[in-house]
């Protein structure tokens, strides 16, 4: 039975269902096209997944806590955390973010709101945890790219990976300045006390029960409203409308080729055909290396606004707050553009 305080969230649920129920009708009326089947498949079974991805990160997120093993994983990351003042929490979530950001950014959240962490840490650490989300999807993206696009996209994992590192550095070195040294030596102190204080897994498991369904209810308020809407525009042709006047612009302002503008549509739809349509006009002799790195470049800064939108806003949004998540996003990804944009021009002027 709910208790008084989780009978707002679950009123809150309600009323973002009844939302979502009626952007399903509009949607019904508005698109000819859209039938269940559709609905099913590319809506319903991607929005179910979202859904226990992010239970399962919140789960392995809040039994790390509990169990006392964010001391241990935070020990792997300490000597740089150390450095930029984030103390052992953001060191924890970092080590974690290796293997699902979705517990990384629960854990930063969930310090955030215990008073273990302050605003400006969390936001550094989520920054920061680009990089191992970087090396998290590696393994599938560079078997991936290689055999489509070879030197090249070697050339292109080499500049995305040199941002990656720029960004981090640059993030570290601004928290040691920026951040006191006692926002360190509290954190430090405060995780030290919650060790002793560890649980056993069955009580950690016990208590991730009693706060689960509470969490999720929260999170599924903001991100089926939101997955939804997405799709539903994305059906409406808006998603395709923005890729042609983004790379309409680039093209036309930066670079008038028309097999470059071929790569940043394709890149901008889907990962693994702007990296095909590479490898195609680079084997037939239409783009030469340097060419096809910059195109891709391009590619991946244009596909930002489509994939934050379908596939990061409903996280960022769910975990966090409306707020907060935008704010997280935006900034996160605004320092990406910027940073692969300084090493994309190096590249372009100097390789």
């Amino acid at each position: 039975m709910a208790s008084r305080t989780d009978k707002p969230i679950f009123k809150s649920l309600i009323l973002s269902l009844t939302i979502s129920g009626l952007i399903l009708l509009c949607a019904f009326l508005l698109i000819p096209d859209l039938n269940f089947r559709q609905l099913l498949s590319r809506l319903l079974w991607p929005l179910t997944r979202l859904m226990l991805v992010i239970t399962i990160g919140l789960i392995v997120g809040q039994i790390i806590e509990a169990t006392g093993w964010t001391k241990t994983l935070a020990a792997l990351a300490r000597p740089l955390f150390r450095f930029g003042r984030l103390g052992d929490h953001c060191g924890a979530a970092f080590t974690a973010a290796f293997f699902s950001g979705v517990a990384a950014n629960a854990m930063l959240l969930n310090a955030y709101q215990d008073g273990k962490i302050t605003r400006k840490q969390l936001f550094l650490s989520n920054f920061i945890n680009q990089l191992p989300a970087f090396f998290l999807h590696l393994p599938t993206t560079f078997f991936i790219v290689i055999p489509l696009t070879g030197w090249a996209g070697g050339i292109y994992f080499l500049i995305t990976f040199a941002a990656v590192i720029l960004r981090t550095v640059l993030f570290l070195v601004y928290g040691h300045f920026e951040l006191s040294p006692s926002v360190f030596e509290d954190g430090q102190a405060e995780l030290g006390e919650s060790s002793r204080k560890e649980m056993t897994f069955k009580d950690a498991w016990q208590r991730v029960k009693s706060r689960l369904p509470r969490r999720i209810a929260g999170i599924a308020v903001y991100v089926i409203p939101i997955y939804i809407l997405v799709y539903i525009l994305n059906a409406m042709g808006m998603f395709q409308l923005l890729r042609e006047t983004l790379s309409g612009f680039v093209v036309t302002a930066f670079m008038p080729m028309e097999s470059l503008s071929v790569i940043i549509l394709s890149f901008a739809a889907e990962f693994t055909s702007g990296f095909a349509a590479a490898g195609a006009l680079l084997e037939a002799g239409v783009l030469t290396i340097k060419q096809t790195v910059i195109a891709l470049l391009i590619g991946n800064i244009l596909a930002f606004p489509v994939r934050a939108l379908r596939h990061q806003l409903p996280r960022y949004i769910g975990i966090f707050s409306p707020k907060m998540g935008t704010q997280l996003l935006v900034m996160g990804q605004g320092f990406r553009i910027i940073s692969i944009m300084v090493l994309g021009i190096i590249y372009y002027y100097l390789g």
